[in-house]
Parts: structure tokens; sequence; C-alpha cells
């Protein structure tokens, strides 16, 4: 019998880890991560971010293998992933109707639930006794689906689901408008349940629209009916009001470490080099601590001050959080992922070492990651006195499965099981680098030959729309019905996209329908036609 290599036993190992602190939590009916072995429901955000171990182990077995039982693990853990992405969407597909009247009224009360049961995939809590709407949790979703298909995963199957997938891109391509409640679920930081713009949530819907963006979800077996569309006006109006926000994360927070996950991996939404360094460095030098980050400043979640009774707190009460708030060591490993996607070998070791002396060992060699570190309660005035001087312990989901994931992605990447490209198919990891300027072009063309001999006579040389034969010009407005007939669907009552101005972007394009070659005039200009006076 063959030996088995150091990698193949090095990658048995992260199996372990993966199936005694994962997979043992996956629901093997609907393929929903329970949040703990207390909590049994399945929040959207974290069962994706908790997935990312087994996508990346699977991708690590399948390059590294061994031996067939290697290929036959690699098999096994990808099909978890789908069974996982395809559960999640069975959650959100049975909420249809709240998608449908979302894209119109984008009301807190008319959109997807951020959580589900694990074993039914039903609801849980009512749509107003809890934070639903999170713009970043449905734009994750839609991100991953984009580069898990592209890496070879077949998670859409049929054409009823590409066109639901097209109408969740119609429910985030506002989300630079819309107010949610956040990452963390509670809206604004006096926690009173009040929605905010998120640059979080914009930021993730950005980085969801560009990586789906004429992406075909039966990859190579598709064709033009299962391609996802998107507007570039909306990506571009996600983009302005981004980086008006940056490095701030909202009204009330001048800083959140979620705000990683976009300027880094997996989002990568901020082109600006400037706005990522400004960025991160607000949230080590404001945030980081001994044990992670605090989420953001004044955060009184499970710390020895807070009531756990109440869902939302006075604002009056903020003051007793400062100082003694709680350190997420999940933060480090978005640190750690972003030290090896930018090829700084210090950073990679520095937090290599910081996730080694906070992860939780247990008798069998396993280490788990605590969902955070607290101020012991007995110390709180300790404290409050001298900021991270107090030994903190552990406290909340052991392990807390999304950082968990994350520390073994990491692991995999930094000891050169996987490729950065193996998890960023889509190539979003360049989205900082030079691009040369955009030049642009505005042709006018004369409505008829009369106008065309006109300019002409003044010595303007243009073409009429006849002149661009086979090439048909029309107005915007045809343009916008165009797309309002995208993901129509009469079975799941499924309207499409809703009837709303075509920006310059979407205009500057050509488009092939039905093997014809279409160009629209400009909305805002109504038309750059030259006409003839009345």
């Amino acid at each position: 019998m063959r030996s088995r290599s150091n990698s193949g036993v090095r990658l048995d190992g992260y199996a372990r880890l993966v199936q005694q602190t994962i997979l043992n939590h996956q629901n093997p009916v609907t393929g929903l991560l329970s949040a703990s072995t207390e909590q049994k429901d399945a929040w959207v955000r974290d069962n994706i971010y908790s997935i990312l171990a087994v996508w990346g182990l699977g991708m690590a077995y399948r390059k590294n293998a061994d031996r067939d039982e290697d290929k036959a693990k690699a098999y096994e853990l990808e099909q978890n992933v789908v069974k996982l992405m395809r559960g999640l969407l069975q959650c959100m597909m049975r909420q249809v109707d709240k998608v449908e009247k979302f894209k119109h009224t984008q009301s807190t009360k008319d959109c997807l639930h951020a959580k589900y049961n694990t074993a039914t995939c039903g609801t849980v809590v009512a749509d107003d006794k809890w934070g639903h709407l999170q713009v970043d949790a449905t734009s994750l979703y839609l991100l991953f689906l984009a580069q898990m298909t592209a890496s070879g995963l077949r998670i859409i199957f049929t054409l009823d689901e590409v066109t639901f997938i097209q109408n969740l891109v119609f429910y985030i391509e506002a989300a630079y408008k819309v107010a949610d409640y956040g990452m963390w679920e509670r809206g604004d930081k006096t926690n009173q349940g009040i929605p905010e713009l998120n640059a979080s949530s914009v930021g993730m819907a950005k980085a969801a629209l560009e990586a789906i963006d004429e992406l075909d979800l039966f990859g190579a077996g598709g064709g033009h009916k299962s391609v996802i569309h998107v507007l570039p006006d909306e990506v571009e109006h996600c983009q302005s009001i981004l980086y008006s926000m940056l490095p701030r994360a909202s009204t009330s927070k001048e800083i959140d470490a979620g705000l990683l996950s976009i300027i880094s991996y997996p989002a990568f939404a901020i082109e600006d080099m400037n706005i990522v360094n400004a960025t991160k460095n607000e949230i080590i030098t404001k945030l980081q601590g001994r044990y992670g980050c605090c989420r953001f400043l004044r955060d009184g979640y499970k710390t020895p001050r807070e009531d756990p009774n109440r869902l939302h707190y006075d604002p009056a009460e903020l003051k007793l959080f400062e100082n003694i708030e709680c350190e997420w060591p999940v933060f480090w490993t978005y640190f750690l992922i972003d030290g090896v996607f930018n090829e700084d070998r210090i950073q990679v070791q520095e937090y290599r070492e910081a996730l080694e002396g906070i992860l939780i060992r247990k008798k069998n060699g396993i280490l788990l990651m605590p969902e955070l570190y607290a101020v012991p309660p007995d110390k709180v005035s300790e404290e409050y006195e001298n900021p991270h001087t107090v030994d903190r312990v552990p406290a909340g989901k052991l392990p807390h499965l999304w950082g968990q994931s994350l520390y073994i992605l990491s692991a995999l990447l930094a000891e050169g099981f996987l490729a950065t490209g193996e998890i960023d198919p889509l190539n979003r990891r360049f989205s900082t680098a030079f691009k040369p300027d955009v030049v642009v072009q505005v042709n006018v063309l004369a409505e008829t030959n009369e106008i065309k001999k006109l300019l002409r006579h003044h010595g303007i040389n243009v073409q009429s729309i006849a002149d661009l034969s086979p090439t048909r010009v029309q107005p915007a407005r045809i343009l916008s019905n165009l797309y309002a007939k995208l993901g129509r669907n009469k079975i799941m009552k499924l309207s499409g996209r809703p009837h709303r101005h075509i920006g310059v972007l979407g205009t500057s394009k050509l488009y092939v329908i039905r093997n014809q070659i279409f160009t629209f005039t400009p909305q805002t200009c109504k038309g750059l036609v030259a006409k003839s006076p009345s």
C-alpha cells in the first residue's frame, strides 16, 4: 500500500477538523448549518462563511490527491457545499413574494428573512421581530454563487431558479439607497433597531453585481437563457456612495471591523488603494486589541454591562460599554487572508501567531475558534481605567462556525494547499490593479437625411440612423422595457425588473438581441440624435 505523503496527512488533519467542528452541524436533509448546538437556526450570512472552509478543502484535496480516496473526499466536500447553497436557495425561494414586493417598496417588512429553520427551511421569527433586512447577506450569497459556479460547482439546476436569481439581482441593485440593519442585525449604534445606510452592505452589493454580471449559471452547459444581466449604472451608483462613505461605516458607526470583508476578501469592492489602506488603518488603530478586533466602538454585545434580556438599549447606555467592548478573533482571519492575497509574509506570520495564541485546544487536539473574548465581570473597573490590560475570557459560541471556517481557509492558503485564484476564480482580487483611463466618445446621429445634409452644409459630417444598418438605434425607454422583461416568471409570480430609468452607462453599450445589434440613445439627453425643426 502506498504511503501517505506529508501534504496528504496535513489535509486529513484539516478534514477531521472540518468534520468535527463544521459539518457535524449540517442538516442531512436541507444542508443548512445550525449556528451552534444550542442555537438551531441557520443565519444566511453565517452559513455562507461557514461553508467556505469545506469549499476550500475540497479544492485542496482535488489538487493534492494522493489516491482515489482523496478524489472521493473532494467530491463529497464539494457536494456538501452545493447542498448548503441549494438549501439557502430553497429558503429564499419560499419567500418569493417578498422578493417581488421589496423590489418596489424596499420596506423592512417586505424583505427576505435573515435566518431560517435548519430542518425545514421555514421562517422562525416574524417580519417585525428581527432586523431581517440585511442586504449584505443576500449580496454575499450572490457573490459566492458566482464564485463557486466559476470554480466548477453546479448549484443552479433549472431556468425557474435562474429567473429567481435574476430577481435577487434586482433585489440588491438599489443597495446604494437602502437603509438596512447591517452585518450585526441591530441597525444603528444606538441599538434602537433603526436601519441605516451601511458601507458594508453597499460594498458587498457592488461586488455581487460585478461578479454575477454576464455569468452563465449553468456553466459550460448553459445558453443565453441561463445568463444573468446587471445594469452597469447600478454598480456605479454603489461605488459613488461607497467612496463617499469610507472609511466611515455608517452614520452612527465611525468605523466597523466588518468593512474588512469589502476592502479585501471576499468582496474586493474598492478600486482605490488609498481608501483601502485608510480603512484598514482605522480598524487597526481604533478596534484592534489583544484577542481580535471590536466590531465597532461602544459595542455592548456580550459585555458584562449588557442586559441580555433586551434586544435593544437606551442611547445613554452606550457610555457603559466604552473600553470593555468584546474582541472578536474572526477579524484576525480576515487580516491573515488579506496578507496572503497581498503576498505580505510579515502580516501572514503576525496574524498566524496571534491566532495560535487565542484558539481553544481540546484534549483530542482539535482547535476551536471562540466567538469572542470578554472582560470578566470582576475586572470591568480595571479595564475601564487601563484598556487592553485585563486578561479576557472566551465567551459566546464555541466554536464560532464563521470564524472556524475562515481560520481553516486561511491556514490552507498560508500553507500553500490553496492558491488565491482558486477561491477567487473571478479575479476580484485585482480590483486595485492599474487600469487605463476610460476614453468617453460621443457620437451624433442625424435622424433623417435632410438633417444630415443640413449639418454637412455647416461643416459637420454625421451619419444618419439609416447609415448604421444593420445596427438599430432605439430610445432608452425601449431598453428599459427590455430589462423589465428579464426575470419574468408567471408560475412564480415574478414580474422582472421594475421600470426605472436607464443611465448613461447602460446606453453606452451595444446589445445583441435575437441576432441583431442594437444601440440606445441616452435617457437624460432624450437622445443625441439631431432632429429637424418642427
